[in-house]
Parts: structure tokens; C-alpha cells; sequence
């Protein structure tokens, strides 16, 4: 217990220095995005990934929290993860090669002695897709760092009920660096996450929710770990059918993401964030109580259709067109003006004119 409290307050502490810190370095390197015409460095992975590993890493040299079997190589794993992101933010790599890395990775982890062929590649699948959805996350000053804590705490929750006691602590010490790293992305963000960051915390959260549900039926896992994993995924739905809808390149970016709609309605960035976190807890608590047998399985169908019902009701806000546009109305044409003939004023013109008149 006294562990536990010290390698969370550590582990903290330790992310919202070591963020502090990088934030100079990366914007004199460029590693920065734009934020509403702001530069934001995306070096808060980079914190994220050092404190978890020092801290995991010490609490396993010790024998004073031991990861046991599986959890050091999940570990591994993401942090391979991590530096792969890590050259993406640095020379802009492709989101393709960044999940698919990330599918190998968890190709890698993934117990299939225990899932079964199938079920372990579609394990695979789903950790990849989780980990691309976190990464489209970090658009939005702390989404993907509220996301992530919730996330951790109720998949920690599902392995501390299984009795896996490594896992539970690996996950309780990245809910508390990505609360030190928010203390520097809430609005108005000083760092983000970037794609190290966010692919190393999705993959870390979806590979120990796979871990948390291995020996239980294909059917149930699949609506808790949907559950466990609603707000990311539910994201980065949305993003695909309103790119497809739209006829715009996948590829291409935009302001059509959950965060964006929401603040389209009139809400605020910390209040798009507060929202979405309150529905992410929502559908964790739901999955959480699912695996642990205290609700049944047929609750998971609430936070499905819930899901659906927000992403075709988003999915109506324009998300594309000039936002001046969209929040004044089309803008009007300027009214030209045409100006009359001048009357006569002296006599010598009212001469012409009559004499003009008369012929």
C-alpha cells in the first residue's frame, strides 16, 4: 500500500518535471503542433514514457512490486511503441506506418495459447486501432491525458479482479504520470503528448485490457473491452465516416473530431474535455462492473448504443465548411452601388439638355 502511494506520487511528480523541462528544448527543435495558431511541443509523451518505465522499472529491479509474467514484455512493447511515435513527431512519419508498427508490436504481446488464433489476431487489430484513436486524442487541450487517467484506473480495476497485481500497478503508475503531465496540457495547453505519448498510452491501456479479459468468451470481452475503450474509438469512427461522407483523403486533417463538434455547440475547450471525460467514465464504469459480474453482459448494449446515437448526431455539425460561416451564416455579397446621372445646375447645361430634348 505504502508502495503504491509512493511510486504514484513519484511517478507524477516526476512527469510534470521532466515536461517542464523538455518544453524549452522542443520549441527551439520545432517538435511543436498548432493549436489554434499556437505553437504546442509535443514532449509530453516523452515525460509520460520516462517516468513509467523508471518508476515500473525500479518497483520490478527491487522485488517491491514485481510485474511478473507477460507485463514486462507488454511493457517492452510499448515503449518500442513509444520511440516509434517519437520519430514520427521528429520527421512527420505517416499514420499508416505509425499503426502498423503498433499492430506488430502488439502482435508481439499478444498470448495466444490462452485466445486462440483468431481471437488473439483480432486482439491485435483492436490493440492497434486503440492506440491510433488515442493518438487522435491529443488534438484537444487534455482530452487524451482526462481519457487516458479514467481509462487506466478501470482497466486497473479489471486486472486488480483477476489477481493480476503487476499489471494493476503498471497501470496505477501511468494514471499517475499522465495526471503530472496534465498539470501542463489543460487549457491552454504548454505540451502535448504528441505521437509518442498517445500511442504508447493506448497501446499500454488496450494491451492490458486484452490481458484483463483473456480466458472469457469472444462475445463479452468484445462489448467490455469496447466499453473500456468507447470514447477513442467512438473519435475515431466518427473521423473516418465524416472524411468518407465528405469525399475529403482519410489522411487529410480537420476540425471533425469530438472535441471539435462539441465546441462547435457553443462549449468551451475544458468543457468539451469535462464532457467527454464524464461519458468516458460512464462506459468504464459499465465495463468494469460487466467483468466484474456486478452488472450483465446486456449493459454493454447502453454504451453501444450510446456511442452510435453521439456519432450520427455529431456527425450532422459541419465540420468542414469556414466557421464563420457556420456559427453567423453565409456571408453576404456586398451591395453595389450605382450612381445617378448628376442634374444641370448651371444655365449653359440646361440649354444643351433642352436643346438636346428638342432635336
Amino acid at each position: 500500500m505504502l508502495y503504491g502511494i509512493a511510486a504514484a506520487t513519484t511517478a507524477l511528480l516526476l512527469a510534470a518535471v521532466l515536461a517542464a523541462l523538455l518544453r524549452t528544448p522542443a520549441l527551439r527543435l520545432g517538435l511543436v503542433q498548432r493549436r489554434r495558431a499556437r505553437p504546442v511541443p509535443v514532449v509530453g509523451g516523452v515525460a509520460v514514457v520516462a517516468a513509467v518505465c523508471l518508476v515500473a522499472g525500479a518497483g520490478d529491479w527491487t522485488g517491491a512490486a514485481p510485474l511478473g509474467s507477460g507485463v514486462g514484455e507488454l511493457l517492452l512493447a510499448g515503449v518500442a511503441v513509444a520511440a516509434l511515435g517519437l520519430v514520427g513527431d521528429v520527421w512527420r512519419l505517416k499514420t499508416r506506418f505509425l499503426v502498423a508498427g503498433a499492430a506488430v508490436a502488439a502482435a508481439c504481446v499478444v498470448p495466444y495459447d490462452e485466445t486462440g488464433a483468431p481471437a488473439g489476431i483480432l486482439a491485435v487489430l483492436w490493440i492497434a486501432l486503440v492506440a491510433a484513436a488515442f493518438r487522435g486524442l491529443d488534438h484537444a487541450d487534455g482530452l487524451a491525458g482526462t481519457v487516458g487517467v479514467l481509462t487506466a484506473f478501470g482497466v486497473a480495476g479489471c486486472a486488480a479482479a483477476e489477481v493480476m497485481d503487476g499489471l494493476a500497478v503498471l497501470l496505477s503508475v501511468l494514471a499517475a504520470a499522465l495526471t503530472g503531465f496534465l498539470m501542463h496540457n489543460w487549457h491552454p495547453a504548454r505540451v502535448a503528448l504528441g505521437s509518442c505519448g498517445s500511442l504508447f498510452t493506448g497501446f499500454v491501456l488496450a494491451s492490458a485490457a486484452v490481458f484483463s479479459r483473456t480466458g472469457y468468451d469472444l462475445a463479452s470481452s468484445a462489448g467490455v473491452l469496447f466499453a473500456l475503450g468507447a470514447v477513442p474509438v467512438a473519435d475515431a469512427v466518427l473521423v473516418l465516416l465524416s472524411r468518407r461522407l465528405a469525399g475529403r483523403p482519410l489522411r487529410r486533417t480537420g476540425p471533425d473530431h469530438l472535441a471539435h463538434r462539441l465546441r462547435r455547440l457553443g462549449l468551451t475547450s475544458p468543457g468539451a474535455t469535462v464532457v467527454l471525460g464524464a461519458g468516458a467514465f460512464a462506459a468504464l464504469l459499465v465495463g468494469v462492473l460487466v467483468h466484474t459480474g456486478w452488472a450483465g453482459r446486456n449493459a454493454v448494449v447502453w454504451v453501444v448504443g450510446g456511442a452510435i446515437a453521439v456519432v450520427l448526431g455529431l456527425l450532422r455539425i459541419p465540420a468542414y465548411g469556414s466557421r464563420r460561416a457556420q456559427v453567423y451564416g453565409p456571408r453576404r455579397q456586398p451591395e453595389i452601388y450605382v450612381r445617378p446621372p448628376r442634374r444641370p445646375t448651371s444655365s449653359s447645361q440646361v440649354r444643351t439638355h433642352s436643346h438636346v430634348r428638342n432635336a
